[in-house]
Order: structure tokens, then C-alpha cells, then sequence
């Protein structure tokens, strides 16, 4: 019986460095940046958690709230919920909870009460359940983009727990 060699993907690591600097620099992006390479939300909730544990908490949270974040400004609750981005929507709601946002806080919850049901982990499911029963989120939308202090808070909850975000290795 012949046996196939599996093909290796390259990966190239980078080594990372977040400590105090970057922290006061205050770029979100760049103190969350070990996660946006090190985390995959594409290859289901058992994946998305494995790469959450060398990170802590409020990582997690800032990670999440970012991705939420960044797809509903582009393209709404739909958007957020239809794309692979869905998964973090647990983190996201404590994340929120956590920077104390309460108006995106109440905006994500109410997001996830109009599916009727708690909102699949699994994307396919999940999109699933948007066709099933078609939630409309105009006004959720419209509400999210009147906010214009997120960045303030986020930063805020880094500075408050600083070491929970230093980080010192290599990414791939």
C-alpha cells in the first residue's frame, strides 16, 4: 500500500513584542495584533477556543469586540452574523459588558434576541437560522453607528489591566 506525503503548509512566525510602550502608544489594532495572526474564527467554535488559550481574558474580549466592530461597520448585524466573524459574538457581549459600553452592550443583545433562538457558534447554522428568521437590524445598525466612543473605553480597560495585553513571542 502506497502512502501519500501530506503537504506541510510554510508558515513563517514573527516574533511580537506588546509590553508598556505599545500599550501607551495606544493603537488597538497593534496590542490585539498576536491574536489577529494567531486566532482563527474560520474553522469552528472547538478551533476559535484551542487558539484563545495561550491569551487572556480581556484579550479575548478586545479581539471580539473588534471583529464585531469592524463587520457591522462594513456591512451591519447581517454582515457580522452571515460571515465566519459570527463566532465571537459571546466574547463580544461580555467584552462590552467588561469595558462597561453598556448602549453597544444592549445593541449586541438585542442583535442576538432577535434570532429567536441563541445564535449558532457554527456559521452554516448560523446562517441558517438568519434565513429562518429573517431578523432585521436596520435600526440596531443605524444605532451602533451613532457611537462614537468605543476606542475610548477599550483603552481605558487596557490601561486598567495593562499586563493581561503584554505579550512576548512569535506568531505565525
Amino acid at each position: 500500500m502506497l502512502f501519500k506525503k501530506k503537504n506541510k503548509q510554510k508558515t513563517t512566525s514573527k516574533h511580537t513584542h506588546i509590553g508598556k510602550d505599545e500599550i501607551e502608544g495606544g493603537d488597538i489594532q497593534k496590542i490585539i495584533s498576536p491574536l489577529w495572526f494567531s486566532v482563527s474564527i474560520y474553522d469552528g467554535e472547538y478551533k476559535y477556543n484551542q487558539d484563545l488559550k495561550p491569551f487572556s481574558l480581556p484579550q479575548r474580549y478586545i479581539f471580539a469586540i473588534e471583529w464585531y466592530i469592524a463587520e457591522v461597520n462594513n456591512g451591519g448585524h447581517d454582515q457580522f452574523y452571515f460571515n465566519s466573524t459570527g463566532i465571537v459574538w459571546k466574547d463580544a457581549l461580555k467584552g462590552f459588558e467588561e469595558i462597561k459600553h453598556t448602549k453597544a452592550h444592549n445593541i449586541l443583545k438585542e442583535s442576538i434576541q432577535r434570532f429567536d433562538e441563541t445564535p449558532s457558534m457554527d456559521r452554516s447554522a448560523r446562517q441558517n437560522q438568519l434565513d429562518k428568521h429573517n431578523p432585521d437590524f436596520s435600526d440596531l445598525d443605524s444605532n451602533f453607528y451613532m457611537i462614537s466612543d468605543i476606542d475610548n473605553l477599550i483603552m481605558k480597560y487596557i490601561k486598567e489591566n495593562e499586563k493581561d495585553f503584554y505579550f512576548d513571542g512569535d506568531i505565525s
